[in-house]
């Protein structure tokens, strides 16, 4: 796994009154080539209309990221595709698009088109970093003012984040309480007083600042689509997570030194496996009933681990869970949600599967869903690199 780990999530809030965005939001990783495409377009107008414009250039921006043409064409491509609105004589839609790719060593590479979407921001530290994009002039049948984009290659260093949001961020609070807005450096100044205060912020919770201040400021009434994506460059957070015990006794010793060697959070699922670990590690387990739900059983304590769970069904759940995306927010205060907090926090999971056949599992009478164990960590790791971008790794034992 990497040394560097580039976070990235994005937070939104629809116009006041609508059930569906007129901003669209699509990422994507290619990891063959450690190759990351942002891509936020604005749709004209809100509603159904507008998420139709904007899903259509972000789609075809997206799709044409992952090409091997350059992205200044390919954005040509899109701007002569798309059409401009005959009563207004503007673009149906803007967009962002954000190619990022890890370099060699501790530095990302970021290819960055913008065309009508307020400027993106960059922050090295708690520093904000100026720059000036290349402008590419453009010339389209029918538009009433000169077409522009933005062309800029950056480059990311540990510690750095890219901040991108819609026109509904900078536009929040005007003639309310902002004549103007909140405009471009009302944004910056705002984004640069979160990490000021938390150096460590995660991407999710920038952005999640940011929409919500701008929703504030329009009086928790949003005028306009409040969209923001942030990326942020930083050393992966590391979680362990061990089930099943060993093929043989012999190597019971082997599993708990991996464990006690990793740098990171660390998960022990499966009852046999965690006395397994109790035992050699002379360290008691105790029940914990302050989380428990009727749908799974109770987590449990042991030093030196952060997470100990009961195994299949657990497991199961957490798939479940994962594969539709569930808010933890939405769920019990059981051991499922525990172990999907530790996973949206980490970056890098590791799986240490233990493949002793467990006679218990092979009764008839559990139900057909829970599967084998290693079915689930397959299904754990495809939800945990398709629906929420992490890196994840798997040996057995």
């Amino acid at each position: 796994m990497n040394d560097i780990f580039i976070d990235v999530d994005y937070a939104q809030i629809y116009k006041h009154g609508q059930k569906i965005g007129g901003d669209v939001f699509l990422l994507s990783r290619n990891p063959e080539n450690d190759q990351i495409v942002c891509t936020l377009s604005d749709g004209l107008g809100s509603g159904v209309k507008a998420n139709v414009l904007a899903s259509l250039t972000a789609r075809m921006a997206h799709k044409l990221s992952f090409s091997p043409m350059d992205l200044t064409h390919s954005a040509r491509i899109i701007m002569n595709t798309l059409p401009v609105c005959k009563e207004r004589k503007i673009s149906y839609a803007t967009f962002t698009i954000a190619d990022i790719r890890h370099e060699k060593g501790e530095e990302v590479r970021v290819n960055l088109v913008e065309y009508d979407n307020p400027s993106a921001l960059v922050f090295r530290g708690v520093n904000s970093y100026l720059w000036q994009p290349e402008r590419i002039d453009l010339e389209r049948e029918g538009a009433f003012k000169q077409e522009v984009l933005g062309h800029s290659q950056l480059k990311l260093s540990i510690g750095s984040r890219l901040v991108i949001f819609s026109d509904g961020a900078t536009q929040a609070g005007m003639g309310k309480s902002l004549p103007l807005g909140w405009r471009l450096e009302g944004v910056r100044s705002f984004a640069q007083a979160q990490i000021e205060a938390n150096p460590d912020i995660s991407s999710h919770d920038l952005a999640q600042a940011i929409v919500c201040r701008a929703h504030s400021l329009d009086r928790l009434s949003a005028k306009d689509d409040i969209t923001c994506m942030v990326v942020y460059v930083r050393k992966p957070r590391r979680t362990l997570v061990v089930t099943g015990p060993p093929f043989t006794v012999e190597h019971d010793q082997d599993l708990v030194e991996k464990i006690r060697l990793f740098e990171g959070k660390k998960i022990v699922s499966g009852g046999t496996t965690a006395q397994i670990v109790s035992r050699l590690l002379a360290k008691p387990l105790k029940v914990d009933m302050s989380c428990w739900s009727p749908q799974v059983p109770p987590c449990s304590i042991m030093e030196g681990i952060d997470l100990v769970t009961e195994g299949m069904l657990t497991l199961s759940k957490v798939a479940i869970a994962l594969e539709q995306k569930k808010p933890v927010r939405s769920l019990p205060n059981d051991a499922v949600r525990k172990f999907i907090q530790v996973m949206q926090e980490s970056d890098q999971v590791h799986f240490i599967v233990g493949t002793k056949i467990n006679e218990a599992h092979q009764d008839p009478n559990i139900p057909v869903e829970i599967g084998i164990r290693r079915t689930l960590i397959g299904r754990l790791r495809k939800a945990l690199e398709d629906n929420y971008l992490k890196e994840t790794s798997q040996e057995y034992i």
